[in-house]
């Protein structure tokens, strides 16, 4: 009996500590939730427009050969670097070499033919001057030499013609440029207007393809900005994230929208005098359209998705966790434009919002656009 009692008060004293360790936890605080901060920036912003595009070749130039025949030589290597007129491969001479001889001689004797033929007419003159002989013969003599002078011609076309073959043994580059790895070895057989032996690709100048949509170019076309406008100082960011040096310009626009895709092609040209671009590249085209005035402008990285929604975090009148839905605009760089949502006396948190749900409280470091390496939009 007297365990028993012992037993019920050791039980009544066990719920009586655990209750009131239980109303100590409830009533401690929530921790705080560390989180990086900036203010919202408001400025005067021009909003920049990104396209994907491919750079390309402005020329890509198939190298054929005019005449057929075995490649005797090669002059250069894949990858090189030529120049316009610059001699690139041979083809065996041998035959069009004697073709040119062959022509010569036949020229040689058609012009002796229409020699002998013309001193027969002069004394052929002389002598219908006197009335030696019948107007006829002279006629007759007269056609001969007529007809000696269509062979000497003919035959002199026929020279020129060997002569031209000849001459494109000696197969050149049409313009300046790199040439592909792809060419072909001494010993291949070329035909005439059809082998390619070789590609040559300009670089400099080089191209940047790319497609702006419907609602984009509708936008562009609404501020009265023609392609001559916002198509100059076109800005290129490279696959690395680095912005190329030098600005282009748009020189190529589609005469219309692609049936398949709804956009419309255009080509923009950049100088490449160190060559660093190369066909094949994947880089965006940076165009400037209208200048926003004091527009809202927050990193990038602080704007959260959910549901097709997006939302930011902003620190409250008694740092805690506030979410608030915005709706964004234009992204300018590593930037975010805010069209509805924030004020500019707005603290909206950049890092550490994943952990910092809506009334949590909050230790709030403040930060600027240079502790994140984000340059302020000008």
């Amino acid at each position: 009996m007297v365990n028993n009692k012992i037993l019920l008060c050791l039980a009544v004293l066990f719920l009586v500590v655990t209750a009131g360790c239980s109303k100590q936890q409830s009533a401690r605080p929530p921790q705080e939730v560390a989180v990086k901060a900036m203010q919202v920036i408001q400025q005067d912003t021009p909003v920049t427009y990104e396209f994907v595009g491919e750079i390309i070749a402005k020329e890509e130039v198939p190298i054929k050969a005019q005449i057929s025949g075995n490649i005797s030589q090669k002059l250069i290597k894949g990858g090189d670097n030529v120049r316009a007129g610059q001699p690139l491969f041979e083809i065996d001479q041998r035959k069009y070499s004697a073709a040119v001889a062959d022509a010569q001689a036949q020229v040689a004797q058609a012009q002796a033919s229409l020699s002998n033929i013309r001193r027969d007419v002069a004394r052929y003159q002389s002598l219908a001057n006197q009335g030696g002989i019948a107007v006829q013969t002279l006629d007759t003599s007269v056609s001969q030499a007529e007809q000696a002078q269509a062979q000497v011609n003919a035959y002199q076309a026929k020279l020129d013609q060997a002569k031209n073959d000849l001459a494109d043994t000696t197969v050149v580059s049409p313009v300046d440029g790199r040439i592909g790895v792809g060419e072909l070895s001494v010993g291949t057989y070329v035909q005439a207007g059809s082998t390619v032996l070789a590609t040559v690709s300009t670089v400099d100048p080089i191209q940047v393809r790319f497609s702006m949509s419907e609602n984009e170019y509708l936008k562009f076309a609404r501020m009265g900005s023609s392609p001559d406008a916002w198509g100059q100082n076109l800005k290129l960011m490279l696959s690395d994230g680095t912005e190329y040096p030098l600005t282009g310009h748009l020189e190529q626009v589609d005469r219309g929208l692609a049936n398949q895709t709804g956009t419309l092609a255009m080509k923009a040209a950049f100088a490449n005098p160190n060559q660093l671009l190369v066909p094949g590249m994947f880089a965006k085209i940076v165009a400037i359209g209208e200048k926003r005035q004091g527009a809202i402008l927050i990193p990038q990285r602080a704007v959260q998705e959910m549901l097709g929604k997006t939302f930011v975090t902003v620190v409250g009148a008694n740092s805690e966790a506030v979410s608030k839905p915005v709706k964004l605009g234009p992204k300018i760089g590593n930037l975010q434009i805010v069209e509805e949502g924030l004020t500019v006396q707005d603290v909206v948190v950049v890092e550490g919002f994943a952990k910092a749900q809506p009334g949590s409280p909050l230790k709030v470091s403040m930060i600027g656009l240079n502790d994140l390496n984000i340059p302020v939009a000008k």
